[in-house]
C-alpha cells in the first residue's frame, strides 16, 4: 500500500496490521532507506542560510506552511491540543520538545502548532531525497542529520544557535521510525543521546504525545487525534552530562507512556512475530 494511501484514506481493517521483530523495525521505508545508502549533505550547505533573501523566504514559507497546519490539523484530523499552557514555564529561553512518531504528515504540522515559537526539526537526510517537498523542508525548519565529522560539527553549531541564541524550539522523534497510528511508546534506540542538545546547553525539555480516538462519524474509520504537551524537565546540575541524558530519556519516555494510556482506538495493529508463532502453538 502508497505510504499516503495509509495516511489520507481509510482502509480494511484486514490491511491495518504489521509484523514485527524488533521495535526498531520501519514499516515504511524510501527507496535509499532499502538501498541502505548513505545520503551526504550537498558540498557547501548551510544550516543556517547567510543569505538575507533566503532567509526571508524560509519564514515566509514557515507562515503558509503555519496557517495551512492549523486547517489540517484541527479540520482533517480533528485535533485538539491540551498541556500547551506548559510552555510558559520556559518563556524567553529554547528548548527541545521529544515526539512519538506514528503520522508523518501531522508530525510535519502538529509541533508548530504545539509549540509556542518556531520549531528546527530534526530529519534524516534521505528525507531531503523526497521529490517536490524534500527540497524545502530546511527552507520550513528541517534539519538534516549530519553524516561526516564536518557535517556533524556544523549541525551542532546550528542547533545550539537556534536554541540558545534564537531561544527557539528544537523538535525530535526519539522513536526514530514512523509506526502509522501506534498507541504505544517504543524505547529510544539512540537511548539518552539524543537528549545531549538540551544538556549541554542547559535547557528544558518537553513532550508531546499524539493520542488517537474514533471519531463521531460512523462513515470514517480513520481516527481523530489529541495531542498533550507536558514538561518542563531539566538537567540536574549535580549530574554528569551522560547521566543528565539518560535521566531526561527516562523522564521524556515515562510521560509520553503516561499520556498513552489515553488513546481509546486501535486503528492500525501491531503484533510481535514471536507472539504471532506463540499463539499457533
Amino acid at each position: 500500500m502508497a505510504k499516503a494511501e495509509l495516511f489520507q484514506k481509510d482502509i480494511p481493517k484486514e490491511e491495518r496490521v504489521f509484523y514485527y521483530e524488533s521495535e526498531e523495525d520501519d514499516p515504511i521505508k524510501t527507496d535509499e532507506q532499502e538501498r541502505k545508502e548513505k545520503v551526504l549533505l550537498p558540498e557547501g550547505y548551510e544550516y543556517i542560510p547567510k543569505n538575507p533573501f533566503v532567509r526571508l523566504y524560509s519564514r515566509c514559507l514557515f507562515g503558509i506552511f503555519w496557517i495551512f497546519g492549523q486547517w489540517y490539523e484541527r479540520h482533517y484530523w480533528k485535533a485538539k491540543f491540551y498541556g500547551r499552557e506548559k510552555l510558559k514555564k520556559a518563556r524567553g529561553t529554547g528548548y527541545v520538545m521529544y515526539c512519538n512518531h506514528t503520522n508523518p504528515f501531522h508530525d510535519v504540522f502538529g509541533p508548530a502548532l504545539a509549540a509556542d515559537k518556531r520549531i528546527y526539526t530534526v530529519i534524516s537526510p534521505v528525507n531531503l531525497k523526497i521529490p517536490g517537498i524534500g527540497p524545502i523542508l530546511p527552507m520550513i525548519g528541517g534539519v538534516p542529520l549530519g553524516v561526516t565529522d564536518t557535517e556533524k560539527k556544523a549541525m551542532n553549531d546550528a542547533v545550539d544557535t537556534r536554541l540558545v541564541k534564537q531561544k527557539k524550539c528544537l523538535v525530535i522523534y526519539p522513536e526514530a521510525h514512523v509506526w502509522p497510528y501506534a498507541t504505544t511508546i517504543r524505547k529510544f534506540p539512540a537511548g539518552g543521546k539524543s537528549f545531549k542538545y538540551a544538556v549541554r546547553n542547559n535547557l528544558p525539555v518537553f513532550t508531546m504525545t499524539t493520542t488517537y480516538h474514533k471519531r463521531k462519524n460512523p462513515r470514517r474509520t480513520l481516527p481523530r487525534m489529541d495531542i498533550y504537551v507536558d514538561g518542563p524537565f531539566y538537567p540536574d546540575p549535580k549530574l554528569s552530562a551522560e547521566e543528565n541524558q539518560e535521566m531526561l530519556a527516562k523522564k521524556a519516555y515515562e510521560s509520553m507512556k503516561k499520556y498513552a494510556k489515553k488513546n481509546t482506538y486501535e486503528y492500525f495493529k501491531y503484533v510481535k512475530k514471536s507472539d504471532k508463532i506463540d499463539s499457533k502453538k
